[in-house]
């Protein structure tokens, strides 16, 4: 019985040990990843503003790891017309799957183990999530409408069938039928300078990515070049505005290549979208998606671009394999972004970034607990939206743990190493263990008493901040807590000294203003800097959560204004919840929500919603 037993427990446990062997890398998609993998995309759409639908054909090209009868494709929203098989346009059996929370409907084909196509003929929801359709009257211009696309992380299988997956990585080529007064754009080669007399636009993307990359954007835009490689998109009105901010561009993409080899997508160009874009910035390749907030007409919001710019390296060519592993395209970008600042401004600009992403950290690990599982790096977000883990987590731990490898091991063998490490690892997809395991063997090995000295697990896998976090110190910021200190003991505001602060100054100067500020005193540094009346979304930002506070009520027109024109979910979600803390802030909230939403894209809203409930 004892042996029968001991037999039964042995294999229990080997049953065990070979379900989690076959556990899935990627709990995000519904596709049969493991059986088939899309190796080449054919889009042809039209675009319908009338109906706010895209509708067409999508051609997958497929190879087959294993002889399989079906294929599996993610989607959500869709509305699939027909399937046929190969060159002959076989008809093709499909069925759509129950919903799945999240993850929407698997598309079910059937196929042959040799079929090397198969082409999908659908269209898309009016409220498709990954399609943001603007009124006129919510664009710069007000004259024409405009559409962009956000597909990041999972929203790419509400406007094209796909194994929607960081994993799986795939060439792309699109044939797009607009109205001839609007132009298409796509994160692919093909981009035009100017409008096409058909409406008609051909793309070409023959470096293989994930589908959280397909990119595309129609409106009344202009072209304005930056350089032999580099320009920037936008509407007649924002243009030359955006070509002014970003005219540090090609010096940038020489200084990301001097530190960690050569620009991979030959060429870098910006989009600059309406307001409503929820992120600041998409990495989308050839193409970066930008928010018009980083416009504030000095220069001092480009580390955007610097970090959209090193995704180029660090997500787009090395990506993370799945959504648990997002500090490996984060973290590494916040790096790279803070180099590339490093290279190009000098050393006490970029510890002032440095020192507020420390504070970014901190506060964040405060809102989500210091035990929270969402504050470790690797995560576990099964059952879960993906975008639950796109917190300044995987941004900013992230980067102070690859600053922390810089510090261990010395900045010339670490440059070597990420040279190497994205170089070696070239349009393939990572997970955190095979990253780990990369570090090891190519740094840690030599000495085995860094290992120690890192605390991996505790930067990795524990919540919280490791004690041995770098302490970034920033001589810049000595100075604005010098002038802090002499108004707390009486100066008055209208006299400090903070000729030459910038943007990164007064955000330091703002965050460090006590919770229980008197209004008197928001009142007294509002007539002498004019906070309210800020043309730039980050001290708008901060300063209208200091001002629900302190219910300033004169600052309220301001920041009902600021929350109809920014979709920014950065600046709306702290915003929303500090109203919501309080019955009148709730009430007033609501009433601003209510008109502001139908121009807010979905990725901003559903958050809203859940605060506001």
């Amino acid at each position: 019985m004892k042996a029968m037993l001991l037999f039964s427990f042995v294999t229990l446990m080997l049953s065990v040990f070979a379900s989690a062997q076959k556990k899935p890398i990627d709990v995000h998609t519904l596709a049969n990843i493991d059986e088939v993998v899309v190796t080449h995309l054919n889009l042809d759409l039209s675009v319908n503003f009338d109906t706010k639908i895209l509708s067409g054909s999508a051609t997958l090209s497929l190879n087959q790891k294993k002889k399989t009868h079906k294929l599996v494709l993610d989607t959500k929203e869709l509305t699939i017309e027909k399937v046929t098989l190969d060159e002959k346009n076989t008809p093709a059996q499909f069925t759509l799957g129950e919903e799945v929370k999240y993850l929407g409907k698997p598309l079910i084909i059937s196929i042959t183990p040799k079929t090397k196509s198969v082409t999908v003929h659908y269209h898309t929801s009016p409220t498709a999530s990954a399609l943001q359709w603007l009124e006129p009257s919510q664009t710069a211009g007000k004259q024409k409408p405009f559409l962009f696309t956000q597909s990041e992380a999972i929203l790419a299988r509400t406007w094209v069938p796909c194994q929607d997956g960081p994993g799986v990585r795939m060439t792309y080529s699109a044939t797009i039928h607009t109205p001839t007064d609007l132009m298409a754009v796509m994160s692919a080669a093909g981009n035009s300078e100017t409008k096409t007399s058909d409406g008609v636009y051909h793309f070409e993307m023959n470096q293989p990515i994930p589908s959280y990359l397909l990119a595309l954007s129609v409106g009344d835009l202009e072209f304005r070049s930056l350089g032999k490689r580099s320009g920037v998109y936008a509407e007649p009105s924002v243009v030359d505005k955006a070509a002014y901010e970003f005219v540090d561009i090609e010096k940038m993409i020489s200084a990301a290549e001097e530190l960690y080899g050569p620009y991979r997508w030959e060429r870098y160009d910006v989009l600059v979208l309406p307001p409503s874009f929820p992120f600041g910035g998409m990495e989308n390749p050839r193409l970066t998606f930008a928010t018009p907030t980083i416009l504030a007409g000095d220069r001092s919001l480009v580390s955007l671009v610097a970090h959209e710019l090193a995704h180029s390296w660090s997500g787009n060519l090395v990506t993370n394999a799945s959504w648990n592993d997002f500090w490996l395209n984060e973290g590494f970008t916040v790096y790279f972004e803070q180099r590339i600042i490093e290279k190009l401004y000098g050393r006490d600009y970029s510890e002032m970034l440095a020192v507020l992403t420390l504070k970014e950290l901190q506060k964040e690990v405060a809102n989500l607990g210091a035990i929270s599982d969402d504050t470790k790096l690797k995560l576990d977000l099964i059952n879960r939206d993906p975008d639950d883990g796109m917190t300044n987590i995987a941004y900013n731990k992230g980067y102070f743990f690859l600053r922390l490898c810089e510090e261990t091991f010395g900045r010339e063998e670490w440059d070597n190493f990420l040279k190497k490490y994205f170089a070696e690892n070239a349009f393939t997809s990572m997970t955190t263990e095979k990253f780990l395991a990369y570090l090891n063997k190519n740094l840690l090995s030599k000495d085995k008493s860094l290992k120690d000295k890192l605390n991996i697990n505790a930067w990795v896998y524990t919540a919280g901040i490791p004690e041995n976090c770098p302490q970034p110190v920033s001589n810049e910021f000595n100075k604005v807590t010098a002038q802090f200190d002499a108004w707390q003991k009486g100066t008055p505001a209208s006299q400090l000294n903070t000729q030459g602060w910038t943007t990164h100054h007064w955000l330091y100067f703002l965050r460090n203003l006590p919770d229980s500020l008197q209004l008197e005193k928001l009142i007294e540094l509002d007539y002498a800097f004019y906070f309210t009346k800020s043309g730039n979304s980050e001290i708008l930002g901060e300063w209208f959560l200091h001002c629900i506070k302190a219910k300033y009520e004169t600052a309220y027109g301001a920041m009902g204004r600021f929350l109809m024109n920014a979709g920014r979910r950065k600046f709306l979600k702290p915003i929303y919840t500090e109203l919501a803390k309080t019955p009148e802030g709730k009430a007033w909230a609501k009433e601003v929500y209510e008109k502001a939403r139908p121009g807010y894209h979905s990725v901003s809203f559903n958050t809203i919603d859940g605060i506001l409930k």
